[in-house]
């Protein structure tokens, strides 16, 4: 990508009014005003503004919620930011989340960083164990 491309410049718009149904895949920063359907993937920035109608799920470096309706999971690898009046229906995972007073937000939150999920979903046997498994394994003893 270009490295000269500042870092607040948004780099695409789907704007008001209009409607994308699909998966996006996308370097720089992405704005959604309208209605999106599908996919998203990017380690980059998604911002999702006022007025927007999001169904689907999304993985990106950073997320940024302006407003809207989000139905969907979505999933930041660094921060993640959801601003009122926006809605949210979906789970959320992020080492760094922000919800302002006044978002309606339901769901579950997990914050950690997202490269810990992928040894906590495997069948690891090395790792630290939950309380409730050092405690039958202590019964059994």
């Amino acid at each position: 990508m270009d490295q000269s491309i500042p870092a607040t410049e948004i780099t695409a718009l789907l704007g008001r009014g209009t409607r994308f149904e699909g998966k996006l895949h996308f370097e720089g920063r992405v704005r959604i005003d309208g209605v999106f359907k599908g996919e998203v993937k990017s380690d980059d920035t998604l911002i999702i503004g006022d007025g927007a109608e999001v169904h689907a799920e999304i993985d990106c470096g950073t997320v940024i919620v302006r407003g809207g309706i989000i139905h969907g999971n979505i999933r930041a690898k660094s921060q993640l930011e959801v601003h009122a009046p926006a809605k949210l229906i979906g789970n959320i995972h992020s080492p760094s989340i922000f919800i302002d007073r006044g978002v309606e937000f339901q769901g579950s939150c997990r914050m950690d960083s997202l490269e810990n999920q992928g040894t906590a979903a495997g069948a690891s046997t090395n790792g630290p164990k939950p309380a409730a498994a050092k405690e039958k394994e202590q019964a059994r003893a």
